[in-house]
């Protein structure tokens, strides 16, 4: 049974990122559901990219995802800290233990703005961690604490991608295909895992 993500997109969005996630997870396998968290399906992006996600958030109450992923960008962040359908999905999914997946500055402004990171370790982009006061912020790529795995930002975001995938899916040889097919000799499965 294939697992499903949402990618949660907010006016102002890092584009790069989203999309980067989308392709990796779809890649392999793993079915990827666009939610608009606004009232309109079209979502203008942070460098003013116009997308139209597959879905409303507020049509999704009561639907369970194997993951949930913030994008990052510094207006989309703010714009889902401030979205309490976003945080009550959050909660839920974290409640129920699945992925919760934040992006460059979505793991402060998102996450630790509202004290959802409840003493876990993560990254994120910047000195936005300074500010944040219930987790433990680690400078690494990817940070896996849990069901929690954060990415510090755009660099990295085929990194996080993978690694997710991998949580996702298990599939060692196919995600370390992908991983070289696409991203040569940057990324493999870790050999500990």
């Amino acid at each position: 049974m294939s697992k499903r993500v949402a990618i949660l997109l907010a006016e102002g969005f890092e584009e790069a990122e989203a999309v980067i996630v989308l392709d990796v997870l779809q890649r392999l396998g793993v079915e990827v559901v666009t939610l608009a968290c606004q009232p309109d399906r079209q979502v203008v992006s942070y460098h003013g990219l116009s997308v139209t996600a597959d879905a409303l958030l507020a049509d999704c109450e009561g639907v369970l995802f194997d993951a949930v992923v913030l994008p990052g960008g510094p207006q989309g962040t703010v714009n889902l800290a401030a979205n309490g359908e976003v945080l009550d999905l959050i909660r839920r999914h974290d409640r129920a233990g699945r992925w919760i997946c934040p992006l460059c500055s979505a793991a402060a402004r998102v996450l630790g703005g509202n004290q959802l990171l409840q003493g876990r370790r993560y990254v994120c982009s910047g000195d936005l961690h300074e500010n944040v006061t219930d987790g433990t912020y680690v400078d690494q790529p990817v940070v896996e604490d849990g069901n929690l795995i954060s990415g510090k930002g755009l660099g990295v975001a085929f990194d996080f991608a993978f690694h997710l995938a991998w949580r996702l899916t298990g599939k060692r040889e196919e995600v370390n295909f992908q991983a070289e097919h696409i991203y040569y000799d940057n990324w493999r499965v870790p050999s500990s895992d």
